[in-house]
């Protein structure tokens, strides 16, 4: 019980600290500072959603993750897109449990890719799709974020790219021990490949 009540005011400290982001972005009139201000929020709501999921988890340790990206993705979908009758949102996802030290860093990495689908890849008011999977193949499991929008660029080196969240999605990778492939044709499709470490209490 006091494990979960730490998770459920971990979760609302960090829904105050979207609501004071929100408040203070509310007073900056350049809007290139004012999406770094959202895309922030967005991040932090994706780390809050976690403890509240641990929260109403019977496990303290883990969450459903399928469940997870299927609240994270619907949240993000109405975020981002001005016209969400134009996109449409296909969701392949297995109920698998994860522990929050595998969790936090996927759920983040998912909210870079959904974000930068959701903004770029359908620019002028394209139609379009964009899928996400999430099984578990032998031991290792697999997530896919796939759209058929504009497309990364060709030459795009994660390993040496200057976008932030590129950046922090390589940093991510790293700390899970996880694989990143990336293919551009006919829009963009990124598989993400790992095994759940074993962590020490």
């Amino acid at each position: 019980m006091l494990v979960r009540e730490i998770h459920h005011r971990t979760k609302n400290n960090l829904m105050i600290m979207v609501s004071l982001l929100n408040l203070t972005s509310a007073d900056i009139e350049d809007e290139k500072a004012k999406e770094i201000f959202r895309q922030i929020q967005t991040r932090t709501k994706s780390m809050a959603l976690i403890h509240e999921k641990l929260y109403q988890s019977t496990d303290s340790k883990e969450i459903n993750f399928g469940e997870y990206i299927r609240q994270l993705s619907g949240d993000l979908f109405h975020t981002f897109l001005r016209e969400p009758g134009k996109v449409q949102l296909v969701l392949e996802l297995d109920d698998l449990h994860l522990d929050i030290d595998t969790a936090i860093p996927l759920g983040l990495i998912l909210n870079e890719l959904l974000t930068n689908a959701m903004k770029y890849a359908f620019p002028e008011e394209r139609y379009g799709t964009i899928a996400v999977k999430f099984y578990k193949k032998d031991e290792e499991y697999v997530m896919k974020v796939d759209d058929d929008g504009i497309g990364l660029p060709s030459d795009l080196d994660i390993d040496k790219t200057d976008t932030l969240g590129l950046q922090l999605v390589k940093n991510l990778i790293e700390q899970i021990d996880a694989e990143i492939n990336i293919q551009v044709d006919q829009g963009t499709h990124i598989t993400i490949k790992f095994s759940e470490k074993e962590y020490v209490s």
